[in-house]
């Protein structure tokens, strides 16, 4: 009897020492290795992550979406149209350069700050969009409509806004070096998406960049 309980204890042993090896064996590596299929999986890049459907966009785990670059002025306005969304935390921005070569279209000198700001006024009356007040140099102000990557960009925008009445407009090459800022949004909803992508296309000159996110320098 003693003999017959001894054997069956030995046996349970052995069992249970096989079951163990068999779950070592299919470890994470194995279990991955059965589930997916490595050569089907590629990075996506920044261009088709943000053509991506705003729901799948939000489904993305620590994920990014940079908008801009902006001038002073347009990021305090950029910001107060974000500001009902209520992103707290979630937002945040980042200082950058303007591109190497650059074109922006302008109204030409004015002779004070009060001046260009009330032409802002009535370019925002006549629903133009993407306006700022710029220094002219030389105790001169400006309003620049937009600052753009290429003069064929620049002059599309100088063609559109005459087609609505705004004459006299210039495209030029802009000056390098002027910090500009990216506004930054991390995790966000798909109701935050839909608006950016809104918003984006009301800010002439700016992207919506889509990744990981990057450490606060």
């Amino acid at each position: 009897m003693r003999s017959a309980v001894f054997l069956l204890i030995l046996v349970n042993v052995a069992l249970f020492a096989f079951a163990k090896m068999h779950r070592a064996a299919q470890s994470e590596p194995g279990r991955l290795d059965q589930q997916v299929e490595p050569q089907r999986i590629r990075l996506l890049s920044p261009q088709e992550v943000a053509a991506l459907a705003p729901s799948k966009i939000a489904a993305l785990p620590d994920v990014c979406v940079e908008w801009g670059p902006f001038a002073e002025a347009d990021r305090v306005r950029a910001q107060a149209d974000l500001e009902p969304l209520g992103l707290g935390r979630l937002i945040s921005q980042r200082s950058v350069f303007a591109p190497d070569s650059a074109y922006w279209v302008n109204l030409g000198a004015l002779p004070t700050r009060t001046a260009a700001e009330r032409r802002v006024g009535e370019l925002r009356a006549q629903g133009i969009s993407d306006l700022s007040v710029v220094d002219f140099g030389r105790g001169q102000f400006t309003v620049s409509l937009g600052v753009f990557r290429s003069e064929s960009a620049a002059t599309a925008r100088a063609e559109t806004l005459a087609a609505q009445g705004v004459l006299g407009t210039h495209v030029e090459p802009r000056q390098q070096g002027a910090a500009q800022a990216m506004i930054v949004v991390r995790d966000p909803p798909q109701p935050v998406v839909v608006r950016l992508k809104e918003l984006q296309l009301q800010y002439t000159g700016t992207d919506l960049k889509v990744g990981p996110c990057t450490p606060a320098s």
